[in-house]
């Protein structure tokens, strides 16, 4: 399941930004390239699944909002081929930083059953092997 969507793309940043964007031919056609779009999408979904991955189980079952908001933050800074304005470019670090503490657990994602079930382990076991030196042994060098 994709976490962002071109309709939710123009939704959000609006078709002519969106021509703007993509319209990247030798002859300019005025109309959005749903390819390059795709393209940006599918690097996006790679890119959140690569944070996500470390604490959650992929695919999601259901995409929670600020997931989508977040992939149609990079998604958008990923579809500028120059550099992009300064809001884009800080929305696009804050981003990251949220993926970031999505896969260690900073910020959790409310979503039921995602969490990859742990083993309930209590701590450390250590297993001992019998001492060859014990009080009784050594009796006369202590």
């Amino acid at each position: 399941m994709p976490y962002a969507t071109q309709a939710k793309l123009t939704e959000r940043f609006g078709e002519a930004m969106l021509v703007n964007l993509t319209d990247r031919g030798a002859v300019a056609t005025g109309l959005v390239d749903a390819a390059v779009i795709a393209r940006a999408l599918t690097d996006t979904d790679a890119m959140i699944d690569g944070y996500l991955a470390a604490r959650y189980i992929l695919p999601l079952s259901e995409v929670p909002p600020n997931v989508t908001d977040l992939a149609l933050q990079i998604a958008i800074y990923k579809l500028h081929i120059n550099t992009p304005d300064d809001k884009i470019s800080k929305d696009y670090d804050m981003a990251l930083k949220m993926l970031r503490d999505f896969g260690t657990g900073v910020i959790r994602i409310q979503a039921a059953g995602i969490e990859p079930a742990s083993n309930n382990a209590q701590g450390v076991q250590v297993t001992d092997r019998e001492r060859p030196f014990t009080a009784a042994n050594m009796k006369g060098y202590i």
